[in-house]
């Protein structure tokens, strides 16, 4: 596959600006965060009234799809609503009613700090929903000797702050709620872990994301979702994503 070429620093917006030109304009990879972004949507009629927000939008299009919610990150954007760190929200104490995450977890440089700011503003019954890598077989080997992120098993709870997008553990989210489940239920007894599913398991590779050129065209999106689901009713260890579910009680 042939990679982008850019001259712009990983942490810059710049950089996120230009994947966000990437996304938009690639429809094979559109596709797939439209329908990631469909399963965050679906949440909302779970939980209460209040607010709904990203944390790391960075080159996504959720509010092309959900206006009223409120897009932020760390990096100054000219598309998003506001900009703070997730470690230390604007928010009230139990006014939101969901926090959306995609790809963004795993570059929080304090998990513990993020979870007790997470507890302090959500609403209860409200939620956290996150797209994350999947520590599965398949997604190990892939993180691991493909991907420039590093994804360290056996990591802490706490990650280098390096940068917004070059500070990252990718396995960081099967640390806390699958390694240590135990622990984060004891520092979080008003967070539950609803759910976790495994899923994508081919179609963001064959994408190329945001670091190589589309190797399939969109409309072959179809075949390869068909091919996904087959190869996910065979073992999530074959996975490379999954969604994590948290509700305040």
């Amino acid at each position: 596959m042939l990679k982008y070429k850019t001259k712009y620093d990983l942490d810059s917006s710049e950089r996120t600006l230009f994947h966000r030109e990437i996304i938009l304009n690639k429809p094979f990879l559109k596709k797939i965060y439209v329908e990631w972004y469909r399963t965050l949507v679906q949440e909302i009629r779970s939980v209460p009234d209040g607010k709904v927000v990203e944390l790391g939008s960075g080159g996504g299009f959720l509010k092309n799809i959900v206006p009223s919610v409120i897009t932020s990150d760390i990096i100054p954007l000219p598309h998003t609503d506001l900009t703070f760190s997730a470690l230390q929200m604007p928010f009230q104490d139990s006014e939101v009613s969901v926090l959306f995450l995609l790809d963004t977890f795993h570059h929080i440089p304090d998990a513990n700090q993020f979870l007790k700011e997470s507890d302090r503003v959500l609403k209860k019954g409200g939620k956290i929903v996150m797209i994350e890598p999947a520590n599965s077989a398949w997604g190990r080997f892939i993180y691991k000797n493909f991907h420039h992120e590093p994804f360290d098993e056996n990591g802490e709870w706490t990650i280098p702050g390096t940068g917004p997008m070059s500070g990252a553990n990718g396995a960081l989210p099967w640390i806390v709620f699958r390694r240590d489940v135990s622990l984060f239920a004891d520092r979080f007894p008003d967070l539950k872990i609803e759910s976790i599913t495994y899923h994508t398991p081919l179609r963001y590779l064959l994408s190329g994301g945001v670091a190589y050129k589309a190797p399939f065209p969109g409309w072959s999106f179809g075949f390869f979702t068909l091919l996904d689901r087959v190869l996910l009713s065979l073992s999530q260890e074959l996975s490379m994503f999954m969604t994590i579910r948290i509700v305040k009680r």
